[in-house]
């Protein structure tokens, strides 16, 4: 049986369980492209990954100027993780989803997401630096982003103004 979503009777995208699941192509910021063009790769949904394991990915992701698509791989350890933890994927997540507005041209939806990503992982309950995640340089990462965007205006590039999560000086 295959597990490929399929249109309803509607001709809405369902998996064998019934669930939405868009299957058009998507481009490297997640935008939806017509059905037959060729498009990235897309994350699987659902899968399950250690701490270092996603941010591995998602670090790649975002080097490779691909958000969105990091953004689907925290939303999985927000989705599977232990509870405590789960504001801290969310945030990072909300951080992807801010970088990928910003660079789609949505400026100010970019900024939000931004500041409430910086919000949501600065809150500090999980250490200094859970996983090796630089919490402080992200914070400060999203802030000075969503100023950039709030009084310059530009469009950004995804790959180029990606954040390490890690923290290291490559930027």
């Amino acid at each position: 049986m295959s597990t490929a979503p399929r249109p309803d009777d509607r001709g809405r995208d369902r998996d064998a369980e019934g669930r939405a699941r868009n299957a058009r192509p998507r481009d490297g910021l997640g935008r939806p492209l017509p059905y037959g063009t060729e498009g990235v790769e897309r994350q699987p949904e659902g899968v399950t990954r250690t701490p270092d394991e996603t941010v591995a990915q998602a670090q790649a992701l975002l080097d490779a100027g691909r958000p969105f698509h990091a953004h689907e791989v925290f939303e999985d350890a927000w989705k599977s993780g232990p509870e405590e933890e789960r504001d801290l994927w969310k945030g990072l997540a909300q951080l992807a989803v801010g970088l990928t507005h910003s660079a789609r041209g949505n400026l100010t939806g970019g900024a939000r997401l931004l500041l409430r990503g910086a919000g949501a992982i600065g809150q500090g309950k999980w250490g200094e630096r859970p996983y090796g995640i630089d919490v402080d340089g992200l914070v400060g990462w999203a802030r000075q982003l969503a100023a950039f965007l709030e009084e310059d205006g530009p469009t950004v590039d995804a790959a180029r103004h990606a954040p390490r999560l890690r923290g290291d000086s490559r930027r």
